[in-house]
């Protein structure tokens, strides 16, 4: 007797008079159909899911290396204002010992 090989998902010829799987006969190619359709849609749906997320990486180096620009010119500007208030400083040091010299003369 003769042994007939048992049908998979991933077969892509039916058994025709499967003694072990009678279910899988020439007119059951619409239940292979549906899931080799399954499987195709689940591949496309994932490499939108890998170009998704290659966007979002790429999205995400862009927005850190804006930080990190940002960051530089804030920090610059914190020098710049450091620098105005110790000069302000300076001068206001410099105005009241001015006042306090011209206070000493008019006596």
């Amino acid at each position: 007797m003769k042994m007939m090989p048992e049908k998979t998902l991933f077969d892509n010829n039916p058994v025709e008079g499967n003694p072990v799987m009678p279910e899988y006969t020439s007119h059951d190619k619409k239940k292979e159909a549906a899931p080799l359709e399954r499987l195709k849609n689940l591949e496309e749906k994932i490499a939108t899911v890998v170009e998704r997320v290659k966007a979002l990486k790429e999205e995400k180096s862009a927005l850190e290396r804006k930080i990190r620009e940002l960051e530089g010119l804030l920090n610059d500007k914190n020098q710049v204002i450091e620098s105005l208030t110790a000069e302000k400083v300076s001068i206001k040091t410099q105005v009241e010992d001015l006042l306090t010299e011209l206070e000493t003369i008019e006596l």
